[in-house]
């Protein structure tokens, strides 16, 4: 069995980024409930943005076991609403809804290609085809504060 978490890559997840209030206090707390389910032997898969996220994540948590255990750092659109950071894309929302739909239920795939047009980080996604068939999702966050929608959710795949 292995387990995989996916996770969004939230700069304010680092210390140097953090203010006085936490912006994002719920999906921090479920990013590390879950990466601290991990195992001590973890795959990060991530852009360059979403490793330094990860690296601070996994440093902060205290995880055993042996087997192996795979850490996506992904996130949906951040062109959903005209507060979003991107500017507002009627296919945000759409978008998120057909990768929660794929995650949580297994549905098709959608274009993840589409995720870099709306300002989604979709690509560490793809390895979740190569991790073997996936349990029923557990799903520790699914909002869109700040105008991004965030994932926290876990399996366990059978490779």
């Amino acid at each position: 069995m292995t387990r995989v978490v996916v996770a969004p890559p939230v700069l304010a997840f680092l210390p140097q980024y953090a203010g006085r209030e936490d912006p994002v206090p719920e999906v921090r707390a479920a990013a590390l409930a879950a990466v601290a389910w991990l195992g001590a032997d973890v795959t990060v898969v991530a852009d360059e943005q979403g490793r330094r996220v990860a690296e601070h994540l996994l440093a902060s948590t205290a995880r055993t076991g042996d087997e192996p255990s795979y850490l996506l750092m992904a996130n949906g659109s951040a062109r959903r609403t005209d507060e979003s950071p991107g500017p507002y894309d009627e296919r945000a929302v759409p978008f998120d809804d057909a990768v929660r739909a794929w995650l949580l239920e297994g549905s098709a795939r959608p274009d993840l290609g589409l995720g870099e047009e709306l300002w989604a980080t979709t690509a560490p996604l793809e390895r979740l085809d190569g991790l073997g068939r996936r349990g029923a999702a557990q799903v520790d966050y699914d909002e869109a504060p700040l105008g991004v929608q965030y994932w926290v959710v876990r399996w366990t795949c059978d490779s």
